[in-house]
């Protein structure tokens, strides 16, 4: 019985719609017989149809089969074989057909399936179209085939009615069971495709794979590929069948790479399915490399619209025209979208495609070169996380920014021309700006604001919200930086988007719950945010209440920290409900609403009343209040009402008349000091500090307004009110510069210990007040033009430094003293102990000295060593130098803040004024000249406002125990102010700060010449030297800082940096604004390099390297200046600094330089392992030959007391270099395998000299520094040095020979020092000693494997160790120490040494004595 074949799939043609089910036939068991044909007009094709069981239909009939296709195909098959005619009657079966598919209609139906004609109940399976049926037949195939394929060509233009018969023709051909000549069809087809229209031509390409056998599928894609490369209208079909094909990979990659090639002409519709096909061709092999260049050829920048058409076509749309969905633009972002889209699925599903993304991004070292493809991909690995993609997006995301390579104008451009395709990954979006704002490192902190705005700014309002209710969460975080950013963000947000804004404004007065954690500034922030969204031009009435409430609510607490806050918030209420509006469209005036002005009268009355139940709530409310004059653009209605009573005010409460005497008892005698303007004695004013201190003093607890804190914030705001109300002009005001102060006689600070406890601590706050007073007044009066007005100014200088002096001696002098709180704003605004501001360190040092003491009683050694000695004296010495006096560096918060422009003071040098004398004829000459100790005062405080505002300090998260002493404290003003500015202040004083920095190298080229080249000559003035030495470094620091300001790198700032080094540039060479950034740099570095014959003292020399260090990264040719950089170390080191006293400079502060100078040299340096050789191989045998306190000779800085410095440097810097020596290949030829021996040998002496030295300076120091760096140079050679001794043994025998035995002795020594920390008993040199016997241990082996690689297993053996101290001697342990006869024993297994001989003949012997580590068994 026959078996009935049963087809897979079945391919059913186009245009057909339902084909009815039949019923199964069954076979007839009658044969039919063979008949051969009469002559008739039938032709044999139409007989033999019949016969098999179909009958031919004419007009629009389908053709009917009455038998299964399998019999029917058979049957033919036999009527052609039983044939007498065979094989003839073939052909006049094809041309029978021929004749029969003439015709278009009978062609059409031969082509669409057959219909079969049922008996009834009876059911039968789908049925092929008869042509299809006849394809089945192996000997009709190919003529059928070829008659199929000539008939094509007829129909290639005809588009009927829907139905394609190109299409249809071509469907017959799929999925044949068996073809006859695939080679020959594929040829044809491929024939077809050259001349075929391109509709065509898709279908026949598209239709290949399931034409053509497995075989055919490797000619058929080259012959596609060399079609691809003529033809950019088939790349979608072709790709499609590509990847459909079963290809060999050197085909597949050949196809790629073309495919890769015309990357660039692709249609933009095309791209999708292109990178598609390249993304899903790839091999774990390749996958790096086609990624890098798919990333380089993948041009997203050309795929979207230049901003102007945008812009256009955003306006067309807002004007309500129709725009089609289907516009360019949307299509242009549909295939972004899509193309993203095939490298998400690449990524998702294969991890070498992600690990290439990652990979090539990494790559990229320039910013030009970063695309917007490279943000997209990491917020695509992002997304999906596959293989843990989301840590390493955020990673190189965070390393990219760090290093200044993507930048915010990358990112901007991403949102602004792809913001729908961003939506979509809006979730990565946020959680990648989280990550990057609570980033430790504050150079990343700024880009996640940028992701932050540029997400609330492009995309819809469920985004919106989601970004403020993510900075909200930031700003409740608590950590200074994050809440710092969150905050800027919003109220940037509040003034770019106000009506978007104001409806989450609910969002953000939430954070009013968590005050607690916010710093004054950030609440200054916040209600400033709040106060613009309640009462702004966008008017959000819903919170007002809450906002009033909040305020009044903190306004009536009897809790300073919470009355500070409702006052900060009421005054920034005050400024939004106040400010200038700007004038509407169809409103005649523009000034505040009635209501609204009476509400800000309300609240400042209020504000006023709650405020005077102390000073110091009073003096913040001044403060808070002259800060809005400044920053504010008040109505002016506002303004007069602020400013109305002010003058009078403080007239009425501090300024009294001079008259004869002052009466009333205080605790010190009274006295007008300080008066500028004696001519006006009658009838002139003072200001009555000494008699108000005194009522305070005797009135403690009473609450009254003209309290003495008040006088310095009550002028600000006097100051700021005039100014404003005069445009700067201060002359109401202006007898206060030099009116005078009710003081005591300064006489007194001499003889203060003589006082009471309680007059001294009367005259400290007497000092602070009147300091105080001076800053502020220097503050007002310092941007005036008059000359008379500028010398008051100087004079007011030199008067604050005198009194710093006399502050600092009887600051000493009172122990326990209560400090007065100048800026009001603080986190502590309840006054500091003396002893509580500045501890002291002799407990720490007295601690320290008996540690050390003690050290030697368990040392086996008797000698104390020389270092430990000299350390000591160091430290007597500094004790001796730090007991008196106090500085003022840490009470820098009880002063008052001086505003960035009395800098400009800096500018003014020798200012002089004529004066008539009293007959009105004679002409007087006076003159003030900024001294040595103003320009100290005045470069301390712009170097703490540079250091502050361009050093980005990192963010930390607050202490649960929280320091009293904040950075920000004192900088109210300055953090008010944004970084740039502050950068751009310090540029437009370099030529100031230029011109004092070349008074100093002259004063001290003066002082050199004058004493015969020494410093500390006789002549010398140790007080003005210790003033210019310090002003000279405090210039070079300046400068530093300001260079060192990362907001150069931005591409915005690189004007204002070429306008700074143009600046040092022009003080050497005329016309610096043409000169280009590298000539810029290199005049720069020159002008300074002539700045290092007048060094004063090593620390300045420092700052001086430090600054040049800077100056030429900034060219981008560092590496050009290394040379220079190194000398000048070197010149610096060779040099010897003395005081200006003739004591050679020493202490803990002079070796922390000196660390840094060295470490700078050998980092500079060409050679670094020559240079350590040099140090250690000869100026420490110089140091060991020199008398005690005598230093070496041609290390002028090396002595007993540096030497730790020297070592620790030396053995640091050695340890780094051998880990940059390139690791062996064996790809190495002789020559470099040479120098790379030769390098590890030049290290592994100096290891061994360097170690060595650990028997002359034993202390616990030095070995602790050795064991150390011994490991870690140890794991270097390990990892680095051994496998070229793996590769080097048979070619460079003796050079390894050399190496092992000085590296034997090296490894020898550093076990003695392991038994030496052990029987010392000391921690912190155990604590090095098993990491370094594991090394050590693993050192034998290694070098065990090497001579098993090299064929010398037999010439190794190994033995034990004794343990020796440092001295050599050995350590008996408890065992030895029991008995004689298991002392015998372990003589019998002492360690022995391993000799490394009988190397195989091929080799050669070598006779190496190679020490090996103790079994851990014994001794250990």
């Amino acid at each position: 019985m026959m078996r009935k074949k049963r087809r897979s799939s079945v391919e059913k043609a186009e245009g057909t719609t339902t084909t009815t089910k039949a019923k199964k036939s069954r076979s007839s068991s009658r044969q039919s017989k063979e008949a051969v044909p009469e002559e008739t007009n039938e032709s044999v094709f139409g007989i033999f149809l019949r016969e098999a069981g179909v009958t031919l239909k004419h007009g629009g009939t389908p053709n009917e089969i009455a038998v299964d296709q399998v019999i029917f195909q058979k049957r033919v098959q036999k009527q052609l074989q039983k044939s007498p005619r065979y094989p003839g009657i073939v052909q006049e079966f094809i041309a029978g057909l021929e004749s029969h598919i003439e015709d278009a209609d009978r062609f059409r139906n031969s082509l669409l399936p057959c219909v079969p004609r049922l008996p009834d109940g009876d059911s039968s399976s789908f049925q092929e179209s008869l042509l299809r049926m006849l394809l089945g037949i192996e000997m009709l195939q190919t003529l059928i085939i070829n008659t199929l394929l000539e008939k094509l060509p007829e129909f290639m233009l005809d588009g009927d009615g829907g139905l394609s018969i190109p299409r249809i023709i071509i469907n017959q051909l799929k999925w044949l069971d068996r073809i006859v000549d695939s080679k020959e069809l594929a040829t044809k087809l491929m024939e077809l495709v050259s001349v075929a229209p391109v509709d065509v031509q898709r279908d026949i390409i598209t239709s290949l794979p399931e034409i053509l056998e497995d075989s055919q599928h490797n000619d058929i894609a080259q012959e596609l590929n060399s079609l691809l490369q003529q033809n950019t209208q088939l790349t979608v079909p072709i790709l499609d069948v590509l990847s459909s094909l079963n290809l060999s990979s050197s085909i597949l990659a050949e196809v790629r790479s073309a495919v890769m090639s015309t990357l660039a002409a692709v249609q933009l519709e095309d791209l999708p399915v292109v990178v598609k096909f390249i993304l899903h061709s790839v091999s774990a092999s390749d996958a790096y490399e086609v990624v890098s260049n798919l990333r380089k050829k993948l041009e997203l920048e050309l795929c979207v619209l230049p901003p102007g058409l945008q812009a256009s076509q955003s306006h067309i749309m807002s004007k309500g025209k129709t725009v089609s969905t289907n516009s360019p633009a949307t299509g242009r972002q549909d295939s972004v979208t899509l193309t993203l889209d095939g490298i998400k699925t690449a990524v998702r599903f294969q991890k070498t495609i992600s690990e290439a993304w990652i990979k090539a991004i990494e790559s990229v070292e320039e910013v030009e070169d970063h695309k917007v493809i490279d943000l997209l991909v990491l917020f695509i690995l992002h997304t999906t996380n596959a293989n843990q993609s989301r840590r390493a997006a955020e990673r190189v995301l965070k390393a990219k920014v760090r290093n200044g390579q993507i930048q915010e104008s990358l990112l901007q451009k991403t949102f602004r021309d792809y913001a729908q395709v961003m939506r979509g990954y809006f979730p990565s979006i946020l959680a990648l700006a989280q990550c990057l704002l609570r980033s430790p490192d504050p150079s990343v902190v700024p880009f996640g604001g940028h992701m932050y705005r540029h997400s609330f700014t492009v995309f819809d309002s469920y985004c919106q919200q989601e970004v403020v209710g993510s900075l909200v969460t930031h700003v409740c975080s608590g950590v200074g930086g994050e809440v710092d950013m969150a905050l800027e963000l919003l109220c940037g947000l509040v003034t770019e988007k106000p009506s978007e804004m104001a409806l989450y404004a609910v969002f953000v007065k939430g954070v009013l719950d968590y005050m607690d954690n916010l710093t004054p500034q950030q609440i200054r922030k916040l209600f400033n945010l709040l106060s613009t969204l309640a009462f702004g031009q966008q008017q959000g009435s819903h919170i007002q209440d809450d906002m009033h409430i909040v305020v009044r609510k903190q306004l009536s607490s009897t809790v300073p920290k919470y009355k500070r806050i409702g006052i900060i918030g009421a005054v920034m209420i005050i400024g939004s409900m106040g400010a200038l509006r700007s004038k509407g469209k169809d409103s005649q005036n523009s000034s505040i609403p009635q209501e609204m002005y009476r509400q800000l009268t309300a609240l400042l009355e209020l504000v006023q009343s709650s405020s005077q139940s102390s000073a110091e709530a009073t003096a913040l409310y001044y403060d808070e209040l002259a800060n809005l004059v400044l920053t504010s653009t008040l109505d002016p209605q506002v303004q007069e009402k602020i400013g109305s009573s002010v003058l009078n005010d403080f007239q009425d409460d501090f300024v009294v008349d001079l008259g004869p005497d002052i009466t009333g008892s205080f605790p010190l005698s009274a006295k007008v000091m300080y008066n500028l303007d004696e001519d006006e004695s009658q009838g002139g004013i003072a200001i009555n500090l000494l008699p108000l201190l005194a009522s305070d003093f005797q009135n403690k607890g009473e609450s009254r307004r003209a309290s003495p804190l008040c006088l310095s914030p009550f002028f600000r705001l006097l100051r700021l009110c005039e100014e404003k109300q005069h445009q700067g002009d201060l002359e109401e005001i202006d007898a206060l510069l030099g009116c005078p102060l009710v003081l005591t006689d300064m006489d007194v600070g001499e003889k203060v210990e003589a006082l009471s406890k309680a007059e001294r601590e009367f005259f400290c706050t007497l000092l602070f007040h009147s300091i105080n007073w001076f800053r502020e007044v220097v503050n007002a009066f310092c941007r005036q033009k008059d000359t008379e007005m500028k010398m008051k100014v100087m004079t007011r200088l030199q008067n604050i430094t005198y009194l710093q002096t006399q502050l600092e001696k009887a600051l000493a002098a009172t122990p326990g003293y209560v400090l007065p709180v100048a800026n009001f704003d603080g986190e502590n605004t309840e006054g500091v102990t003396l002893s509580s501001a500045a501890p002291v360190n002799k407990t720490k040092k007295g601690q320290c000295t008996t540690k050390k003491r003690k050290a030697p009683g368990k040392n086996s050694s008797e000698s104390s060593s020389q270092l430990e000695e000299a350390t000591e004296a160091d430290e007597t010495q500094q004790e001796k130098e730090t007991r008196p006096g106090i500085s003022l560096t840490s009470y820098r918060q009880f002063f008052r803040e001086l505003d960035m422009e009395v800098l400009s003071v800096l500018q003014c040098g020798l200012i002089s004024c004529s004066l008539l004398d009293s007959e009105l004829h004679t002409k007087v000459r006076e003159e003030v000249l900024l001294g040595p100790a103003e320009l100290v005062f005045l470069l301390e405080d712009m170097f703490r406002k540079v250091e502050f505002s361009l050093i980005a300090a990192p963010a930390k998260r607050t202490p649960f125990l929280k320091g009293k002493m904040d950075r920000s404290a004192g900088f109210s003003h300055l953090q008010q102010r944004s970084p740039k500015d502050i950068a751009s202040c310090s540029v437009q004083l370099l030529p100031a700060l230029c011109s004092h920095l070349e008074n100093c190298h002259n004063h001290f080229q003066t002082v050199l010449s004058e004493n015969n080249g020494v410093v500390d000559g006789p002549a010398t003035d140790v007080q003005e030297h210790q003033l210019m030495t310090t002003a000279y470094q405090l210039l070079l620091q300046v400068l530093n800082t300001t260079f060192s300001w990362s907001g150069f790198s931005q591409p915005g700032q690189r004007s204002l940096l070429k306008k700074a080094l143009g600046v040092l540039a022009g003080r050497l060479k005329e016309g610096g604004a043409e000169l280009s950034m590298e000539e810029l740099v290199k005049h720069s570095f020159e002008y300074l390099l002539n700045f290092r014959s007048t060094m004063p003292s090593l620390s300045t020399a420092l700052c001086l390297s430090q600054l040049l260090s800077t100056v030429s990264e900034k060219g981008g040719y560092s590496s050009a200046y290394r040379e220079q950089t190194a000398s000048l170390a070197r010149r610096f080191l060779s040099q010897e600094w003395v005081t200006p006293s003739g004591e050679k400079e020493r202490g803990t502060k002079f070796n922390e330089t000196l660390h840094t100078v060295l470490s700078i040299y050998l980092e500079h340096v060409d050679d670094v392992l020559k240079a350590v050789e040099e140090i250690a191989g000869e100026g420490i045998p110089e140091l060991l030959n020199a008398a005690k306190d005598e230093s070496s000779t041609s290390w002028p800085t090396l002595n007993r007391q540096t030497f730790l410095v020297f070592y620790k440097v030396l053995m640091a810097e050695l340890e780094k270099s051998v880990r940059k020596i390139p690791a062996a290949r064996t790809g190495d030829n002789a020559e470099v395998q040479s120098e790379k021996l030769l390098t590890w040998n030049l290290a592994v002496r100096d290891f061994h000299i360097l170690v060595n030295l650990v028997k002359v300076f034993d202390s616990r120091l030095v070995v602790n520094v050795c064991l150390k760096y011994g490991r870690l140079f140890l794991e270097s050679f390990l990892k680095l040095g051994m496998p070229l001794l793996d590769y080097s043994f048979k070619r460079h025998k003796e050079d390894v020979q050399s190496l092992l035995k000085t590296f034997q002795l090296s490894t020898r020594q550093l076990h003695h020092m392991c038994g030496h920390s052990k029987i010392n008993q000391d921690t912190s040199l155990t604590n090095h000693v098993p990491a370094l016997k594991k090394s050590l241990e693993l050192f034998i082996y290694r070098v065990k494997a090497m001579l098993t690689l090299n064929n010398c297993q037999e010439a190794f053996w190994m033995g034990n160790l004794k343990n020796r101290n440092l001295k050599g001697e050995e350590i008996l342990s408890q065992r030895s120490q029991g008995s004689e006869n298991e002392e015998d024993e372990e003589e019998e297994e002492e360690p022995l040494y391993s000799i490394i001989t009988n190397i195989s003949q091929n080799i050669g012997p070598i006779n190496l004595p190679f020490l090996l580590l103790p079994s851990l068994t014994k001794n250990t």
